[in-house]
């Protein structure tokens, strides 16, 4: 590392590092995979991530703690959930071991792009798979590329987090009904950037979106699960096949069980929103972003405290921010040293 960062003017936003770790599938096996400085790569113009969407991808962190390790969180769930992207579409899976080195061994080659403890910041890691061989029919690929890039980022919201507001964008659905909804794939990115466009240009950060085959049912935020609290304390989240399952929101469950709250995973109409006293997105990004309003036609919801966190998912955000930097014990082995 040659660049001098100011660690405190970090963003959620792009940026070189010294080099990322790139393996090949062909034949039927992976090879062991190389540290590459260049980060463009050749690709064959009959791909086909660029022609079928064969394409998945993670996003991950990893912090410097407050003994001065640095170490990955939830790794492993990445890696369980890549494999069943890659099923879902096709690819050949990633063994769990070779995911795991692979993140550690490209966050090792860019420890000095760590942001140091204290700093807000995280080295954020993005694991991608495609298809990188050719084929103009409609199939899978004989060859495929796994790659792992990292960027030093900063904390998301600068200043503390504050609530925002959601819109419903009722003409656009996020998947379809038994479709890629569930898996982390790149079309159903690709989907979401028009009615994420559309929500910003009426001035709303995120939008939400309904199930698609009735829209009486949450489905996720456009970027994150959507959780919330009842007035009797009960933490629910939307059940749902179509709903990606997101490790933050698996941390937050086993972090709120542990607390003695009951856990509801089930349907969630809209119109329950009205009786909920917190709400929140929740991600990899910032760990929990509380929702206070949420429009929907000439329908506006306000639900939990206008600035600020609500005391409940005020002190899980605490809770999982705390174990990622070592301010409490990692009690579930959730965290993988460098």
């Amino acid at each position: 590392m040659d660049k001098k960062i100011d660690w405190q003017s970090l963003e959620f936003s792009y940026l070189d590092t010294d080099c990322h770790i790139r393996y090949t599938w062909k034949n039927g096996n992976w090879d062991q995979g190389e540290i590459r400085n260049d980060p463009y790569i050749n690709i064959h113009i009959a791909a086909t991530a660029l022609h079928y969407g064969q394409s998945a991808f993670e996003g991950l962190k990893a912090f410097t703690c407050n003994d001065g390790k640095v170490k990955i969180f939830r790794a492993d769930e990445n890696a369980k959930r890549m494999e069943k992207s890659a099923s879902r579409i096709l690819m050949p899976t990633i063994p769990e071991s070779m995911f795991i080195e692979a993140v550690t061994r490209v966050t090792k080659e860019n420890i000095g792009y760590v942001p140091p403890y204290d700093s807000g910041g995280s080295l954020y890691i993005r694991p991608l798979l495609f298809g990188s061989g050719p084929r103009i029919g409609v199939q899978p690929s004989g060859e495929y590329t796994f790659i792992v890039f990292v960027l030093p980022v900063g904390d998301y919201y600068k200043g503390g987090i504050e609530p925002v507001s959601a819109v419903v964008v009722d003409r656009y659905d996020r998947s379809a009904p038994n479709g890629v909804g569930h898996v982390k794939v790149a079309g159903n990115y690709a989907a979401s950037l028009e009615p994420r466009q559309i929500a910003q240009k009426m001035g709303y950060p995120i939008n939400l979106y309904l199930d698609a085959k009735e829209h009486r049912f949450i489905d996720e935020f456009g970027t994150s699960n959507f959780i919330a609290i009842t007035k009797f304390g009960t933490f629910v989240t939307p059940s749902s096949s179509s709903i990606l399952q997101s490790i933050t929101n698996k941390t937050l469950m086993s972090l709120a069980k542990d607390s003695g709250m009951k856990i509801e995973e089930r349907p969630i109409q809209f119109d329950e929103i009205q009786d909920f006293t917190e709400v929140g997105a929740c991600g990899t990004a910032v760990v929990i972003t509380p929702v206070n309003r949420i429009e929907r036609g000439d329908r506006i919801i306000e639900v939990g405290p206008q600035n600020g966190f609500g005391p409940i998912l005020g002190d899980l955000y605490k809770k999982v921010r705390s174990i990622q930097v070592g301010e409490l014990p990692d009690k579930h082995g959730w965290l993988t040293e460098v």
